[in-house]
């Protein structure tokens, strides 16, 4: 593999006054000097002006890879006016840090629902010439690549998981599926050079064909779920109201008439209708 390493260049505002000064010499001595003097002259002066072709400006949070007939020849991250070799070629690389939104994609969670998934990707460059040289094109190998991250690990997890289910869901830990995402997608572009600084889900849903089978279904589940807690608190309050009764001495209670009570009680408790009274005058014996 090929690794970023450190060209060699100089600061372009001092050989820009040397070169000034050597060309209007050399120009000058092409054509005042006599014989043998003017063709030396005249060489100096194509030599200077091939000079001036290697002056080349580096942005802020930009690298210049530097290229020799080929051969790598180093980056340089100086900024401002540079001059290196008149013959290296130069590709300017971008160090900045970029965003990239995948399409909605649409894959299989573990369970086999249909669901559509997008994520946004936050990276930039640190090796220019792993970057360059390791890939073809390293926005396309971005973009590519995280997709098929997306993909995988849409595949790995369920849309949501049962009580019953201690796996991760792409829908309950969002925090914990986005280190999974950014560590996969940080494995498959290692390679190029490209650092991923953040990675998370921006849209997550049920396919559209079973959305509302999968609404109805956590509907059933919510009401469930608040049942079984009313029934729970339905059945203390009504252990509570016996033991009261019997502690204080109220009234004595037997069999039959603790289950009406507890019948009663369980009634007016978990019904989903506020109670109406109903004035019994006589007797459950009669």
């Amino acid at each position: 593999m090929v690794h970023e390493v450190e060209a060699r260049s100089g600061s372009g505002y001092l050989l820009l006054v040397v070169l000034l000064a050597l060309q209007i010499l050399s120009v000058a001595g092409a054509v005042f000097m006599p014989g043998a003097m003017k063709a030396i002259a005249i060489l100096a002066a194509i030599v200077v002006f091939i000079c001036w072709f290697g002056f080349y400006m580096v942005q802020p949070n930009q690298g210049k890879v530097l290229q020799l007939f080929g051969q790598y020849a180093g980056t340089d991250r100086n900024n401002g006016l540079r001059w290196a070799n008149p013959l290296y070629s130069k590709k300017s690389v971008s160090l900045r840090v970029r965003n990239f939104e995948s399409g909605r994609l649409k894959v299989n969670d573990s369970n086999g629902n249909p669901i559509e998934i997008a994520a946004v990707i936050v990276w930039r460059v640190v090796d220019t010439a792993e970057a360059v040289f390791e890939v073809d094109d390293y926005e396309n190998y971005v973009t590519i690549q995280s997709e098929a991250a997306l993909r995988n690990l849409a595949t790995s997890y369920p849309y949501e998981h049962d009580t019953d289910d201690e796996r991760l869901s792409l829908r309950s830990d969002s925090n914990a599926i986005a280190l999974k995402l950014k560590s996969e997608v940080q494995d498959r572009l290692q390679k190029a050079g490209v650092d991923v600084l953040e990675a998370r889900l921006s849209h997550l849903a049920y396919a559209p064909e079973i959305a509302q089978a999968m609404l109805q279904r956590q509907q059933a589940s919510a009401v469930l779920a608040a049942r079984k807690i009313i029934v729970q608190g339905a059945v203390g309050m009504v252990a509570d109201a016996l033991d009261q009764l019997k502690v204080q001495g109220v009234v004595e209670l037997d069999g039959e008439r603790k289950a009406a009570m507890v019948s009663n009680l369980l009634i007016v408790l978990c019904g989903d209708q506020q109670a109406k009274p109903v004035i019994n005058t006589g007797t459950l014996y009669s």
